[in-house]
This record gives structure tokens, C-alpha cells and sequence, in this order.
């Protein structure tokens, strides 16, 4: 799915999913962002600072990477 924050509009929040997206996949992303309006509104606030919790990233720096871009790929080290 393609998310994208729009400026015109303040606290808005598009989402496209693309034509690959099974019913299923759509119904459970439905649920889940229902979930979280239900939370927030029962005041369950502290999960949502340190979100996100699951994901194989953290919060990345959109910024800094705007400004410095790595433009090219580097093999790890080996440990």
C-alpha cells in the first residue's frame, strides 16, 4: 500500500492500496487502524510513543536521509 500524509489537509492520512492487495489483507488492515482509534480514544497513549515496537525497523530519520543521501551500496563487514 502506498500511505501518504497530505498537507492541505492537517491530521489526514491517504491510503492507496494497489491492485495486488487481497480482501483479506485490506480487511485486517481496516481492523487493526480501528483498533488503534479505539485505543487512543480509551486514553492507551503509552504504546503508541515507542511505536513502532514490531517492525524489523525503527524510527528512521527521513530527514537526514533527504539531506545525506548514501547513493552507494557497501558490503557489511564480515563478523
Amino acid at each position: 500500500m502506498t500511505m501518504y500524509f497530505p498537507l492541505v489537509a492537517h491530521g489526514a492520512m491517504l491510503i492507496e492500496p494497489t491492485e495486488s492487495e487481497s480482501l483479506a489483507s485490506l480487511d485486517l488492515f481496516i481492523a487493526t487502524l480501528r483498533e488503534l482509534t479505539f485505543r487512543i480514544r480509551r486514553g492507551e497513549t503509552e504504546a503508541f510513543h515507542a511505536a513502532p515496537a514490531l517492525a524489523p525497523r525503527g524510527r528512521l530519520d527521513e530527514t537526514r536521509a533527504a539531506r545525506r543521501p548514501v547513493l552507494r551500496w557497501t558490503p557489511p563487514n564480515p563478523a
